[in-house]
């Protein structure tokens, strides 16, 4: 792949952060994302896949934004799918660009903003039980979900043009709560 430039990304690849207030629709957007893929990726031998991020906490607010993963055997045939994908709305965002090795993140927009995410991820990736781990203990604990819910609007202000400083700045929660 050539060199990237930021001034040539699309309008999506750059968008200010804006958290949501919740949308109890969300998780039948989920729903629906996760069923439609199961769909479209089943012949590459996924079969688990779910929707995962602060959209899938009731009540959480968020980036509107629904985050999907799904897990798959192998990357090899990730051209194939992105391929296909692709005549889906979906982007392909190689891991050179995404900086996570470990996934293949794909990117769905609708009037330039990102409406939803695809992280496909092997079978045997830690981060898999880890995401699913997280979305469960805050549906499961209301204190935990308060908590995050105003770290994020906090970070989200103070980090409203890096999306990157905004995760990374999340990280500590996070691992406290998975250590809980």
């Amino acid at each position: 792949m050539g060199e990237f430039h930021q001034e040539a990304w699309p309008d999506w690849a750059t968008e200010k952060i804006s958290i949501a207030a919740p949308d109890p629709a969300w998780l039948n957007k989920g729903l629906h994302e996760v069923a439609e893929l199961k769909q479209l990726l089943a012949q590459y031998g996924v079969v688990q896949i779910e929707h995962i991020g602060s959209t899938s906490i009731p009540g959480m607010p968020a980036k509107p934004i629904i985050d999907v993963m799904a897990k798959i055997q192998s990357f090899e045939e990730i051209d194939r799918i992105a391929e296909m994908l692709e005549v889906h709305r979906w982007s392909y965002v190689p891991p050179e660009l995404d900086g996570r090795t470990y996934r293949r993140f794909f990117v769905r927009v609708r009037n330039d903003r990102r409406e939803c995410h695809l992280h496909l991820m092997l079978d045997k990736e830690p981060r898999w039980e880890k995401q699913l781990q997280f979305r469960d203990r805050l549906r499961e604990q209301p204190k935990w979900a308060q908590q995050y819910a105003e770290l994020k609007v906090k970070l989200a202000q103070e980090n409203q043009d890096d999306r990157e400083a905004y995760t990374a700045a999340k990280t500590e929660f996070i691992l406290r709560v998975l250590g809980s």
